[in-house]
C-alpha cells in the first residue's frame, strides 16, 4: 500500500463518489408517500416562539425603563 501515491488514492475515491451519488439521489426518488414537509413545520413554529419571547422581553425591558425614569 506504500507504493499506491496519494493521488492515485484521491482520483479512485472521486471516481467511487460520482458513481455511488447519483444511484443515492435515484433511490430517494422512489418513495412517494415520504412527507415533503420533514419537520420545517416544527421549525417554523420555533421561530415564530422565540420572535414571540423577543417581542415579550422587549416590551417588559421597556416598561422597566420606563418605570425607572417615572420614579
Amino acid at each position: 500500500m506504500k507504493n499506491v501515491s496519494k493521488t492515485f488514492l484521491y482520483a479512485m475515491g472521486l471516481i467511487a463518489i460520482t458513481l455511488i451519488l447519483p444511484m443515492a439521489l435515484f433511490a430517494q426518488l422512489a418513495d412517494p408517500d415520504s412527507p415533503i414537509d420533514g419537520g420545517l413545520s416544527l421549525l417554523i413554529a420555533a421561530g415564530i416562539g422565540y420572535g414571540a419571547k423577543k417581542v415579550h422581553d422587549n416590551k417588559k425591558k421597556k416598561q422597566a425603563e420606563n418605570n425607572k425614569q417615572d420614579l
